[in-house]
């Protein structure tokens, strides 16, 4: 594969993490495997919404169904989403608490 294709993969692949739902999806999913019932609940949209944000993510390849009865079990597909998802949450915590420091020192130096 080519360095640029890889590069457009890797891309499209990161789209799937540009809506504030979906990332609080793979969050919950984080826990283990869940129904489209229990994370629509926990994440309080509509099934309908919930059902084709699920789609999205599995048809990225980043989400794996299990069926067992009528249920359909989602669940992430690679343990290393999990891992990434946790690494950019403390690296956007990390950057929040500096920004946080920051504005707290200009406000001191204001205040001085």
């Amino acid at each position: 594969m080519k360095k640029e294709d890889f590069y457009e993969l890797h891309a499209e692949f990161c789209k799937t993490f540009t809506n504030p739902k979906r990332i609080e999806i793979l969050d919950l999913l984080r826990g283990g495997e869940k129904t489209v019932s229990d994370i629509q609940k926990e994440i309080g949209i509509t099934k309908a919404h919930t059902s084709l944000m699920l789609n999205f993510m599995r048809m990225k390849n980043v989400l794996r169904t299990r069926r067992h009865g009528k249920h359909v079990y989602y669940s992430l597909s690679d343990d290393k989403i999990a891992h990434a998802c946790a690494v950019m949450q403390e690296a956007i915590t990390g950057m929040m608490e500096k920004t946080a420091r920051a504005a707290s020192v200009k406000e001191r130096r204001r205040s001085s």
